[in-house]
């Protein structure tokens, strides 16, 4: 993805971005798809309409403003371009109200449904045209197929959904996948694409988290999108969330880069983790101030995480309730700014 060394990023503000020598910034984009195919041609958009393709006002408008203010992006008064990484997301938002996980996966065997979302999609590609950006395919929805079953058999409506893009695909979650990465390739040439990595199941079964993933097409993609934890441990340990212990120790962190390791390893891709809770020992649990150790951890570890062919780290709140860059007291920007005079851990 054009980097030597371990890139770093994540979901922040313009002031933000700034303040540290950031690669790369993300955004989610998240609503259902158009509910008109005439609005990719249309003059406006109209108003109150819940799609991403209007966000700031014009058809894709957030698209352009954002790859604008990645490419422009400085750092102590010199140009310091970021890459611009979107988290596409629409499939939540294919059934309204929201749908159960098994509803979700049902909707891609709907031809009108599955129609709408690659028409979307190809929009979104389009709007990307030549640019260098990342694009991290669906958070959730791998991991939903393979709960029903074998990703070649779980059926989509592929070839009828998108006949001139992907009629020589499969009419299954595994097509569906392959015709994602096929549609970035001819519509966003410049583009690298990459599958959430969703193996709920993966201690102690990542031979078939492998083998589902190598059936998605995951090595025709560029790199895998791996995760930790959703929020902040100092969140999670409240009793009203359950109480749940997300610390991690170095035994759990061995484990989880040796499963992110052979993944990458079993696709020839690397790995790229997403929103990584930005929490620290010195915050007070207090809202979007809630203890974690995951940042200290990496930047302390950073041979053993490129050891794991992982190329990116990006943190981000998981939550409205979660400490983000903005409120962990300045931790991120310290650190990143440390990694970068040192030279970076060159990839691996």
């Amino acid at each position: 993805m054009g980097k030597s060394t371990v890139s770093i990023g994540g979901g922040m503000t313009d002031a933000s971005a700034a303040a540290a020598p950031f690669d790369v910034r993300y955004q989610y984009l998240v609503s259902p798809p158009a509910p008109s195919s005439d609005l990719y041609t249309a003059s406006s958009c109209p108003s109150g309409l819940n799609w991403w393709g209007c966000v700031d006002g014009a058809r894709g408008g957030i698209i352009p403003t954002m790859e604008a203010r990645a490419a422009q992006a400085t750092y102590q008064g010199h140009p310091h371009p970021q890459t611009m990484m979107w988290t596409w997301f629409v499939l939540p938002d294919l059934i309204t109200p929201a749908p159960a996980w098994q509803d979700e996966v049902k909707a891609v065997n709907r031809v009108d449904l599955l129609t709408r979302y690659l028409n979307d999609y190809r929009f979104f590609l389009q709007k990307i045209g030549t640019s260098h950006d990342m694009i991290d395919l669906e958070p959730d929805f791998w991991g939903f197929a393979r709960g029903m079953g074998d990703v070649n058999k779980v059926p989509a409506q592929v070839t009828a959904a998108a006949p001139n893009d992907c009629g020589n695909q499969a009419n299954s979650v595994a097509g569906l996948a392959h015709c994602l990465i096929a549609m970035t390739r001819k519509y966003a040439p410049n583009a690298a694409v990459g599958l959430h990595l969703t193996c709920w199941d993966w201690p102690g079964n990542v031979a078939r988290c492998g083998k589902d993933y190598l059936a998605l097409g995951a090595t025709g993609a560029d790199f895998l999108v791996g995760e930790v934890e959703a929020v902040d441990a100092g969140f999670n340990a409240l009793p009203a969330n359950g109480a749940h212990n997300s610390f991690w120790t170095d035994q759990k962190w061995a484990a989880q880069l040796a499963y992110w390791k052979a993944m990458a390893q079993t696709v020839g891709k690397p790995i790229v983790a997403w929103q990584i809770p930005l929490g620290n020992m010195r915050q007070n649990n207090t809202m979007n101030h809630y203890q974690d150790d995951k940042v200290d951890w990496l930047f302390s570890h950073m041979d053993q995480v490129a050891n794991a062919h992982v190329a990116g780290l990006l943190f981000g709140p998981g939550g409205p309730e979660s400490t983000s860059v903005q409120s962990d007291g300045g931790n991120l920007f310290a650190k990143t700014i440390a990694y970068r005079n040192s030279g970076g851990t060159p990839l691996k």
